[in-house]
């Protein structure tokens, strides 16, 4: 019996005299605490004719706050993928890369003369509403120069757009969201590598110049060319784009894609559009969608 109580005082004092025997197990290490999600613009913006609108999206760090992004509301060939299904729509993201990169000039008096005929009331909207118009202005010149497929290409054979691109020295291609090419990057500082391009697919969509970004922030650089460094109207003939150019097929089917601009634009209007009609004279005959050609 000694023996046995002698064991058991030397078990207990082992017990003790060891580090960490009969504790309790440590708490578990706290949760992490989830990333701050990411702010959110404004809900997009309704248009004249339609009701639909964007919701809020994501804003990654930017020079503008999120919470003066307002995406544009949709434009009809948008409305039309989104009722067939198709995956390859606009993105509201992409208003997003528009709005945080507009230069001030786009956003100031000297271009209300010229967006006059789409948007009347631009010269007394707040800063997030221009923005919005500016982004669907792009939505809708996506929509008629590339059906809003960021890949989409066209290479003319018509011997006078048939040109050798002097970037890439073969036949012209007008590629992307905006349909712009190589030479563009020399033209007008955009962000298209054909060093890097030329050993992948046409239509491979990692391609620096179908890259959405790249595309429309070009896009952006050309159209401050045209307003603002040569200071001339929205459409004239004399246009980067075929479809910004009055009096033709391509013209009709851009105009078809601004009939549903925000309606900030046109507040003081007494009726809403009615569907299918369309805001400007030229535009009164409904055109085919067919591919612009320059």
């Amino acid at each position: 019996m000694c023996n046995k109580a002698a064991i058991s005082s030397l078990l207990l004092l082992s017990l003790v005299l060891i580090p960490g025997a009969m504790q309790e197990p440590a708490d578990p290490a706290p949760p992490q605490h989830p990333t701050a999600a990411e702010p959110l613009s404004q809900p997009g913006a309704k248009g004249v004719s339609r009701d639909e609108t964007q919701p809020a999206v994501p804003v990654p760090p930017g020079p503008v706050p999120p919470s003066e992004i307002k995406p544009g509301p949709p434009t009809p060939i948008s409305v039309e993928k989104d009722e067939l299904g198709d995956d390859e729509n606009w993105d509201p993201q992409w208003d997003v890369i528009v709005e945080e990169n507009l230069p001030a000039e786009l956003l100031s008096k000297q271009v209300s003369r010229a967006v006059h005929q789409f948007c009347p009331r631009f010269d007394s909207m707040s800063e997030a509403d221009k923005r919005s118009y500016w982004a669907y202005f792009f939505q809708a010149l996506a929509g008629a120069e590339a059906g809003l497929k960021p890949t989409s290409d066209v290479r003319h054979t018509e011997p006078e757009v048939a040109v050798i691109d002097k970037i890439t020295h073969r036949i012209t291609r007008q590629e992307g969201l905006l349909q712009l090419t190589y030479e563009d990057s020399d033209r007008y500082g955009c962000e298209f590598d054909w060093d890097r391009d030329k050993e992948l697919a046409v239509r491979d969509p990692d391609k620096t110049i179908l890259q959405p970004r790249n595309n429309l922030l070009c896009g952006v650089r050309i159209l401050k060319n045209q307003l603002i460094d040569l200071n001339e109207p929205l459409l004239t003939p004399k246009s980067y784009w075929a479809t910004l150019r009055p009096d033709t097929v391509s013209y009709r089917v851009f105009a078809k894609q601004m009939t549903n601009v925000p309606t900030s634009c046109r507040a003081t209007q007494r009726r809403p559009l009615k569907k299918g009609e369309l805001p400007v004279r030229e535009v009164d005959a409904e055109a085919p969608a067919t591919q612009p050609s320059r």
